[in-house]
């Protein structure tokens, strides 16, 4: 039952992991890594200190998503983040579903 549980545990670690990865990659291809990090202020602010700002708020995803797609400034300070109309929609949702859920 022991080896059981550490298999799973294993496993468990290893598919978030690699969904982590994955999108993380998928970051970096779409270029969201030139301004932004996981866990430090860049350009923009990191994905950890985003999540915490949203952790709360019933909107943050729709808004994010819009925000990402059509670009803001103003609320982590004066630069600005450029639109990104290049970026799937459907790879924006899975970006920010993805900060969202740093902690």
């Amino acid at each position: 039952m022991k080896v059981f549980v550490t298999v799973i545990a294993t496993v468990a670690g290893l598919a978030f992991g690699s969904a982590a990865q994955a999108n993380e990659a998928l970051a970096k291809a779409s270029g969201c890594l030139a301004c932004h990090t996981v866990d430090k202020k860049l350009i923009g602010p990191s994905y950890k200190d985003i999540a915490d700002k949203y952790r709360n708020d019933k909107g943050a995803e729709a808004n994010l998503t819009k925000k990402v797609k059509e670009g803001g400034k103003g609320v982590w300070g004066d630069i600005p983040m450029p639109p990104n109309g290049h970026v799937k929609d459907a790879d924006i949702k899975t970006l920010v579903t993805w900060i969202l859920s740093i902690k």
